[in-house]
C-alpha cells in the first residue's frame, strides 16, 4: 500500500484516469445544481471553460496535488478506522473537509494572472462551501476507487 493519499493519486500509472474521473464529477455536480444558485454556478462554469477550453482537466490536474494533500489528514483518519466508505466518512466532516479543500482553489484563484478567471471565481465562491459539501459524498467514492487497490 502506498504511503500517502497523494502517492496514490499522483501515481504516473493512475493519475490520468484520476483527473478524468475528477472532471466527471465536477461536470455531474455542475450539471446537479437547481434554482436560482445553480443557473449562477452552471453559468459561470460555462464561461470558464468559453474562456479557456480544457481548463477544467488542466485545473483538476494542478491542483490534484493540492487537494490531495488537502485531504490527507481525513484519509489517514478513516484509514486509521478502518472505513469502508469515504464520502459518507468526509460528509461526516463536511465543514472541516469543505474547508481544506477551498483554501486550495481560494489560494489559486489569489494567484491566478487572469483577472477573467479571478472575477468568475468571486461570483461562485459565496456558495463554494455549500457546493463542495454537496460534492464529498462523489469526491470520496472517486478516492475510494482509485485507492482499493493501492
Amino acid at each position: 500500500m502506498a504511503d500517502t493519499l497523494k502517492d496514490i493519486l499522483l501515481d504516473s500509472s493512475r493519475r490520468p484516469a484520476v483527473v478524468t474521473d475528477f472532471e466527471t464529477l465536477v461536470d455531474a455536480e455542475v450539471s446537479d445544481k437547481g434554482g436560482v444558485s445553480g443557473a449562477v454556478v452552471k453559468t459561470g462554469f460555462a464561461a470558464v471553460k468559453k474562456i479557456k477550453p480544457g481548463i477544467i482537466p488542466s485545473a483538476v490536474d494542478t491542483l490534484l496535488p493540492d487537494f490531495a494533500t488537502a485531504l490527507e489528514p481525513f484519509y489517514g483518519d478513516y484509514r486509521a478506522k478502518g472505513g469502508n466508505d469515504f464520502g459518507a466518512y468526509l460528509t461526516s466532516r463536511s465543514d472541516e473537509a469543505s474547508d481544506a479543500l477551498l483554501s486550495v482553489t481560494d489560494s489559486r484563484a489569489e494567484r491566478s494572472s487572469r483577472d477573467s478567471i479571478k472575477k468568475v471565481y468571486s461570483k461562485l465562491r459565496p456558495n463554494g462551501k455549500k457546493n463542495v459539501e454537496e460534492a464529498l459524498p462523489r469526491l470520496g467514492q472517486l478516492i475510494d476507487k482509485h485507492t482499493a487497490n493501492a
